[in-house]
């Protein structure tokens, strides 16, 4: 997520502008934005496979859940997502087009292969088709589980891995649709200039809320993870709230003596008034 949010400030420059970060930063930054979206679901799959083994396979969770073999699922995790966003740094480059500069994927027209339809197929594969079949097995297969066993505490468990990833598809989902029917709209219908400038806004439109999603997961995790708060409300109390009422007890003693002497005036300003 902060590898995303890293990039956004740039595409949102070039969205109202042009490009002027010349062509290093352009590559750069397209492997990081890519590098975002697939290592952001990965490790959702990831969570969502840890929930399965934990609550399906709970014996055999106690030894495949250490914390070497987290170290190495995460690095293997990691290795994937960075060599899934090479293209993203091999094929992006800068271009004058028209009066302005573009940061775009240029893919060689000689080559056997359409890097063009490979290039969104695998995202389309990675991003959606092979997490949505992952989830609706291990989630299937959790709900059968704790049907049986009608545990709150994996049931909680369940419930913030499950709204983690209807967040992901119901931001992520859209833009992976209008990228698909944008790229092969050639194959699947006969495209002309107005269906064409609705593909590209749609597009616009669609990946703009797909970046909102990066900074849902925080949010996410501080109303559902119970650990979260808990963990949250005792950092506040220890640190915060300790540190404040250290200067409690001077700021009552500063109320008193202002309701004191709001007191005392009105009570003058009374005695006056009625010859007291």
């Amino acid at each position: 997520d902060l590898l995303f949010v890293f990039s956004l400030p740039f595409w949102a420059y070039y969205a109202v502008h042009d490009w002027i970060f010349g062509e290093a930063l352009c590559r750069i930054l397209s492997g990081v934005y890519l590098l975002g979206f697939y290592s952001g679901i990965f490790f959702i799959i990831l969570l969502t496979l840890d929930r399965y083994l934990a609550i399906v396979h709970a014996v055999f969770a106690l030894k495949a859940r250490t914390v070497a073999y987290g170290t190495l699922t995460s690095i293997v995790t990691w290795a994937v997502a960075v060599l899934a966003s090479v293209p993203g740094i091999v094929f992006h480059k800068t271009q004058k087009e028209s009066l302005r500069y573009t940061c775009s994927a240029h893919y060689p027209s000689d080559s056997t292969i359409n890097w063009k339809y490979f290039f969104i197929l695998k995202m389309n594969i990675l991003g959606l088709i092979v997490p949505m079949l992952i989830m609706i097995f291990s989630y299937s297969q959790i709900l059968k589980t704790l049907l049986r066993s009608k545990s709150e505490k994996k049931q909680k468990a369940v419930r913030l891995i499950f709204v983690i990833m209807i967040f992901y598809f119901i931001f992520w989902t859209p833009f992976h649709i209008s990228s698909f029917l944008h790229t092969f709209q050639g194959s699947l219908f006969t495209p002309n200039c107005d269906i064409k400038g609705q593909l590209e806004k749609a597009i616009q439109v669609t990946e703009t809320i797909s970046m909102i999603h990066c900074c849902i997961n925080p949010v996410i995790y501080a109303f559902v993870g119970e650990k979260f708060r808990k963990y949250l409300h005792a950092f506040f109390r220890k640190h915060v709230a300790a540190h404040l009422c250290r200067k409690c007890p001077s700021l009552y003693q500063e109320k008193l003596e202002r309701v004191s002497s709001t007191f005392t005036a009105s009570t003058a300003e009374h005695d006056i008034s009625t010859g007291l």
